[in-house]
């Protein structure tokens, strides 16, 4: 079965790149350009992972995350976060709210890749 991977990010040219390198994969996309968006991809579609943007208008990533793992049945979810913000205190605060993994951007596509394939 084709794994189905959200990309949740309001800068259009990270999620055409994005959506590209996973269709390539022959993963299943949806996209989502902001937090409320995410949420209700996820309730609609149940997602198997979702590369999840920390800032992005009306919800944060953050605030995604923890609303993602609110709910029982969405935590088999797993959450990439992507984000500008490197520091140790912003990869603990992605970490702490549920992320699987915490990828600063820019990030190695091949890389990004890998994490995906690891986490399905």
């Amino acid at each position: 079965m084709t794994a189905t991977v959200l990309i949740a990010d309001d800068e259009p040219n990270i999620v055409a790149a994005l959506e590209y390198l996973m269709e390539k994969e022959g993963y299943r996309v949806l996209i989502a350009r902001n937090g409320d968006e995410a949420l209700q991809q996820v309730e609609a579609h149940l997602p198997d992972l979702v590369l999840l943007d920390v800032m992005m208008p009306v919800k944060s990533g953050y605030e995604v995350c923890e609303k993602m793992r609110e709910r029982a049945e969405w935590r088999h979810i797993k959450i990439i976060m992507l984000s500008a913000k490197g520091r140790d205190v912003e990869v603990s605060k992605g970490l702490s709210a549920g992320a699987d993994l915490y990828v600063t951007k820019p990030f190695s596509t091949k890389d990004l890749l890998a994490n995906v394939r690891g986490l399905l």
